[in-house]
């Protein structure tokens, strides 16, 4: 089951989605709160297991292919987006700080935190972004706290020469869990920014300051995932 599923599932009820791309947008966000109002469903825009259910969609949805995951979804569509090397910016990566009014002056500055703003904002229309948005740690402060699972927006410190290692150091990282290694508990992060892209990273579990969760979105069961074995080195530096 996929996004699209969710939209022809609607359209064929009569709801109006926008086109059936599996990008989750404003008339698909409103197909799916007027499919929840008319089914006497809690009203929040997402189409979560109960929604789910009551569109005949039975058995949940492998993790990370849960549509109701609205922002990790559109993280994974983002899979691949670039830095513009040299001179100049990629105008995508531009465009989410234009959408959010805020002031980034070119992607040669660290994006992470603006990736996952952008995910959330394009998708959780009610959810609260941190102030200071920009800046990985901000996120300490985002939605509620949750264990690491799908979904889940994880935040790290990270390390930068002559500075303070763990907690202490002001700098970091935010990401979308995307899995653990069974065997040394390393995380894998969807994430901006990393090797000057969105791309799949293993993160250290100690560089793990919170995960937190979307506090307009109903919490969920922990769950952790374990994926094949880290296979490729750490990442460190994701600036």
């Amino acid at each position: 089951m996929t996004m699209r599923d969710i939209q022809a599932a609607l359209a064929a009820r009569g709801y109006r989605t926008g086109p059936i791309d599996g990008i989750f947008g404003p008339q698909t966000a409103a197909a799916v709160r007027a499919f929840q109002a008319d089914s006497g469903l809690p009203v929040d825009g997402i189409a979560g297991p109960m929604t789910q259910e009551r569109l005949g969609f039975l058995g949940a949805a492998p993790a990370f292919d849960d549509p109701g995951l609205v922002w990790f979804q559109e993280a994974r569509r983002l899979l691949g987006t670039k830095e513009r090397p040299g001179a100049g910016s990629n105008p995508i990566i531009l465009d989410w700080a234009d959408d959010l009014d805020a002031h980034y002056p070119g992607d040669d500055v660290p994006w992470c935190g603006l990736f996952a703003a952008h995910c959330i904002a394009a998708t959780l229309r009610d959810e609260p972004l941190p102030a200071g948005l920009l800046r990985a740690r901000a996120y300490e402060r985002f939605g509620i706290p949750t264990a690491p699972m799908p979904g889940a927006i994880m935040v790290f410190w990270r390390e930068v020469a002559g500075g303070p290692r763990g907690a202490a150091s002001p700098f970091g990282h935010v990401g979308f869990y995307a899995g653990e290694d069974q065997a040394t508990g390393d995380f894998r992060i969807l994430g901006g920014n990393q090797s000057d892209s969105v791309s799949l990273a293993w993160i250290a579990r100690e560089r793990l300051v919170t995960a937190r969760w979307p506090a307009t979105v109903p919490a969920r069961p922990a769950a952790a995932v374990h994926v094949a074995s880290r296979d490729d080195a750490l990442s460190w530096r994701e600036a």
